[in-house]
């Protein structure tokens, strides 16, 4: 690990004015992936500010009905919130399918949304990877691609994104609240949050440099069923091959947002026209451009599968 200097951040205006300020700065709270890929020397900041003392650390009503959830509530006060349990059960089950009780206690409610990909090429510094090293190539094109994307891929960059609360949050239309560094704030529709590759998977969200998370916002409940389905190689401490977000109606309609298959969730809002019809005719629409490999070409249908099991549950 190379050194670095530290600040504490003494509010969240000052905490992004002083990343702004300071070339190579980056922010730590519950640290679970940025240490490791500073032990990796995958990431290499210069001066580290700490926000853990900002009092972002709770989950308030809104004035609208929904949740304001702080930027630095752990992963695990989160999920056994008992209005997060009560009306976005989907939340709480994606948090409880990631990682383990120990990351969990830790890891936060940004940091979660900002965690880079597990591809094994960008953890291996001795193979070109486009997201570590802009321009250096991408070594999953042509290699081991079995955990990769199989939508939303680029000729620079086939990695996925492992966040599991991230699908939850996708699936239930949360804002992310920033503050900038000139201390303006601002809303960020979870849509517009995560980037596709293109030719920049270096560049993973829409976040200016600078710019700090201060909270998640929850919309008012929608009610209906409410389920997290994560399929894996292993049954716990594994990232997604494939995971079904959804929120069913007894109407049969509803909402569905899909991990482990591209560079951010994915969710195509035209799918859930169909979720009346079955399982087959969403994946249909939600994988319409698909460019999977020979290796994880099982990842389609197994998503038409997951999504088959999901509806049958939401059915009773």
């Amino acid at each position: 690990m190379r050194s670095f200097t530290y600040e504490r951040a003494g509010s969240p205006a000052a905490a992004a004015a002083a990343a702004a300020r300071t070339e190579g700065a980056r922010f730590i709270a519950g640290g679970t992936n940025l240490l490791d890929l500073m032990k990796l020397e995958i990431e290499t900041p210069t001066h580290l500010i700490d926000v853990n003392g900002l009092a972002l650390d709770k989950i308030e009503t809104t004035t609208e009905g929904g949740l304001r959830i702080g930027a630095l509530v752990r992963n695990t006060d989160l999920a056994a919130d008992e209005r997060v349990r009560r009306d976005y059960g989907l939340l709480s089950r994606a948090l409880l399918a990631g990682a383990s009780g120990q990351l969990r206690n830790k890891a936060t409610t940004a940091g979660n949304l900002l965690q880079r990909t597990r591809c094994p090429y960008f953890y291996d510094t001795n193979q070109p990877c486009n997201k570590r090293q802009p321009g250096s190539g991408c070594a999953a094109i042509g290699g081991f691609t079995r955990p990769l994307a199989v939508i939303g891929t680029s000729d620079a960059c086939i990695a996925t994104h492992p966040s599991d609360m991230a699908v939850a949050m996708r699936a239930l239309d949360a804002t992310v609240e920033t503050v900038r560094p000139d201390g303006t704030a601002r809303g960020i529709p979870i849509a517009e949050f995560h980037r596709l590759p293109g030719d920049t998977p270096d560049i993973e969200t829409t976040l200016a440099p600078g710019e700090l998370i201060t909270a998640v916002t929850l919309p008012k409940p929608v009610g209906g069923k409410h389920i997290y389905r994560k399929v894996r190689d292993r049954a716990s401490y594994a990232f997604a091959l494939v995971s079904v977000a959804a929120i069913v109606q007894p109407d049969g309609t509803g909402r569905v947002a899909l991990g482990g298959v591209a560079h951010r969730p994915w969710r195509v809002e035209a799918a859930e026209t169909e979720m009346p019809r079955g399982a087959k005719a969403v994946a249909e629409r939600l994988l319409a451009g698909a460019k999977p490999t020979d290796e994880n070409a099982f990842k389609l249908p197994l998503v038409e599968r997951t999504l088959g099991a999901v509806l049958a549950e939401a059915k009773g």
